[in-house]
């Protein structure tokens, strides 16, 4: 019987260790578990990861397409990369900014390096992005506000250490399983609490010891009540705050009274002083989507670190603490040259591009002088200044927001697509390069905690599926000759991304893949080959280098933050208005969240069934004459005797639903699941306009009766 492959599972940024073991005979997955001697899980795992790994949904993209006709036909590989490639080029005729790129969070570290390389370095483009500014863009903006640096301070290993466990806007129960386990056995400890603060009770409310359910958009408000609050009570830690910040000062100027901005964020002063009483313990503040994904995002994620900073709660057992949401968004963070060149690399610092100049051997010149304007910005752009798209690892069409507009946009362009899987973005293709997946490459990825692991291939894939690493290189010799050297390998690939982030505030420099076969995981910043990091900015009382760190009179603790004062900094941000506010037209509000066994938009999920729209009792009875009620007898429907469906309708589109009543569900709020691929025609562009991450968490709806084209959708469902 062939032997267990250790690996990394893709499906959320845990990063759990999983063994893998290749079915007897074909392509496929016949084991796969969690690994009990990674250091991460110690062999825990969720079933979801299992399930989506071994035995996904989906239809598999097993050869590759290109359109003609009208109709996307198969092909050869070579025929592809040519006629991709051909488009590719046409498009670069024009100038570097015609053609864009879109990656992914679901890509190793080596293929994200290699595709920024490309598109930075080979293209040339403004037009770049990995995907993670739709989900932790205003968390890095915030991080990079604060201390000068991306990434969360804390790791795993602080969670048993901290009493206090805040989440907020996030489902961790949900969406990262086990990390949840850590936490909430943490929380059960006698001295321990967990508090989530999220308008939706939750699963993570479920078994929390308090909730707090603020209004949808409400956060920047709550978190400014609670320091007001913490300011008033004499909760403040004057020494930390005297000695390792700046900014305080001119943020308590310009606070709100706590009574007022609780009243604004709906909440009452009894969950103001039960959360600012909670900060006097060692908190960990853990946040998700329902921070970033907002047009306040940034604010309120520099809100949230504020409470940290302003209450003393940095250092082990406590701090802040985002949930990153796709598996590799770190990584793609610190290696893909989306917002910073490798290693967190200023983008516009001149030294820095000279060396990735260098590094790279490409001209200076041709590396963009800017970033460029996000996933949102960049599909405005098309028809204008974009002409050719290449997507990799990414379905725009059902995740970005108002995807009426993507899929017009997108259907103007050249479009290439690789992927593993048959998507909304795939129907739209010019040509598709089917991709190798989980189980299938090899290579690295890094969870939220900065550790890095390898991932490996258990199985062969079909002739004619390569992987994203290979499919990359291909381009690049048809379109940059002379970029990558030919065959890229996975090993010296990374080897080149380490080096080049050796000095920086991400330094992988230390880490090599026989480090990583001796160890399994080893978490940045690692610049040499016997270091790997814990809680970053801070040395504990035996630390000595006191040229490169403030000694702190308390406790001879030691600080060092990558700031021109060497101090962390509290924000200064405020809010925006909400970019729809309900009115008689559309008197609802739409959230959307995760689901415990759903992923991204559905391609490893898919269902035919209708999303499932919650709402409130109160809610679903005010409208019981917009909804159509169909007797299921006969179904397994429990003890239900009928099944209720309508259209949640939003000023840009429609889109069919079967209603559940849920008293999780505040009144006037409709809750749908982020992953379904029609959820996102309903959500609005706007975005937060520092991060540019998309505001999906609010928008103005109604419910309304189903229309005569929702009967098959239906009658399907009912089957």
């Amino acid at each position: 019987m062939t032997d267990l492959v250790p690996t990394t599972c893709m499906r959320c940024a845990v990063g759990c260790g999983h063994v893998q073991r290749p079915v007897e005979q074909g392509y496929g997955l016949d084991v796969v578990r969690g690994d009990a001697t990674h250091p991460v899980n110690n062999g825990l795992a969720c079933q979801r990861g299992i399930r989506e790994t071994a035995d996904p949904d989906g239809e598999w993209l097993t050869r590759p397409l290109v359109r003609r006709d009208g109709d996307l036909v198969p092909t050869t590989l070579e025929n592809a990369l040519e006629r991709a490639a051909e488009g590719l080029d046409g498009a670069l005729e024009g100038g570097p900014e015609r053609v864009a790129v879109l990656g992914s969070g679901q890509q190793t570290n080596e293929a994200a390096y290699a595709l920024g390389k490309l598109a930075r370095g080979g293209f040339g483009t403004p037009y770049y992005d990995a995907n993670t500014t739709l989900c932790m863009a205003s968390a890095v903006t915030a991080y990079y506000d604060a201390f000068g640096s991306d990434a969360p301070p804390p790791t795993y290993d602080d969670i048993p250490e901290a009493n206090t466990h805040l989440v907020w806007g996030a489902n961790p129960a949900a969406a990262h399983p086990v990390m949840f386990r850590w936490i909430n056995q943490s929380a059960d400890e006698d001295d321990s609490e967990l508090i989530v603060v999220d308008p939706i009770a939750s699963e993570t409310t479920e078994v929390a010891d308090h909730h707090v359910p603020l209004e949808p958009g409400g956060d920047l408000a709550l978190a400014r009540a609670v320091l007001a609050h913490v300011l008033e009570t004499d909760r403040v830690d004057e020494t930390f705050v005297d000695e390792e910040t700046t900014g305080f000062a001119d943020l308590q100027a310009s606070l709100p009274a706590a009574e007022t901005a609780a009243e604004r964020a709906g909440v009452s002063m009894a969950d103001v002083e039960h959360i600012a009483a909670a900060l006097e313990d060692p908190t960990l503040l853990y946040w998700g989507m329902g921070i970033n994904q907002s047009v306040n995002g940034t604010a309120a994620a520099g809100a949230l670190i504020d409470l940290c900073l302003a209450t003393g709660n940095l250092g082990p057992g406590s701090g802040p603490f985002s949930l990153t949401g796709q598996a590799n968004s770190m990584g793609t963070r610190v290696c893909s040259s989306k917002g910073t060149w490798p290693g967190h690399r200023p983008f516009d610092d001149p030294e820095h591009r000279q060396d990735v100049a260098a590094a790279w051997d490409v001209p200076e010149s041709r590396l963009p002088e800017t970033p460029g304007p996000g996933p949102v910005g960049i599909v405005d752009a098309i028809g204008d200044d974009v002409e050719a798209v290449y997507a990799v690892a990414t379905n725009p069409v059902a995740g970005m927001p108002d995807t009426t507009h993507v899929r017009d946009q997108l259907e103007d362009a050249f479009l290439v697509v690789q992927d593993s899987f048959r998507s909304e973005t795939v129907e739209l293709a010019d040509v598709v390069l089917p991709a190798a997946t989980w189980g299938e490459s090899e290579g690295t990825t890094t969870n939220m905690e900065r550790t890095v692991a390898r991932v490996r291939a258990a199985t062969e894939t079909p002739g004619g599926i390569k992987t994203d690493l290979e499919l990359i290189g291909a381009l690049a010799t048809r379109t940059v000759p002379g970029l990558f050297d030919d065959g890229l390998e996975p090993e010296a690939v990374f080897n080149e991304l380490a080096a080049l982030t050796a000095g920086t505030p991400a330094d992988l420099s230390g880490i090599s893949y026989p480090r990583l076969e001796a160890e399994s995981a080893v978490r940045w910043p690692a610049p040499a080959p016997d270091v790997s990091a814990g809680y970053r900015y801070y040395e504990g009382p035996d630390y000595t280098e006191s040229d490169s760190a403030t000694e702190t009179a308390a406790g001879g603790d030691s600080w060092s933050f990558p700031t021109p004062s060497g101090c962390a900094r509290f924000s200064s941000g405020t809010a925006h208005p909400l970019p729809e506010s309900t009115d008689d037209s559309y008197p609802l509000t739409l959230t959307t969240g995760r689901q415990p066994d759903a992923y991204n938009t559905g391609v490893r999920t898919r269902e035919s069934a209708p999303p499932v729209a919650r709402v409130s009792p109160a809610t679903a009875a005010a409208l019981v004459d917009e909804l159509e009620h169909i007797e299921t007898t006969g179904l397994e429907a429990g003890d239900d005797a009928s099944t209720t469906y309508g259209r949640v309708v939003s000023r840009r589109a429609s889109v069919p639903v079967r209603v559940d009543t849920d008293e999780a569900i505040p009144d006037g709020i409709v809750w749908l699941p982020i992953h379904h691929p029609g959820i996102n025609k309903l959500t609005v562009s706007d975005v937060d306009p520092r991060s540019k991450e998309p505001n999906y968490k609010q928008c103005a709806v109604r419910l309304e009766p189903p229309q005569d084209a929702d009967a098959i959708a239906i009658a399907e469902a009912r089957a």
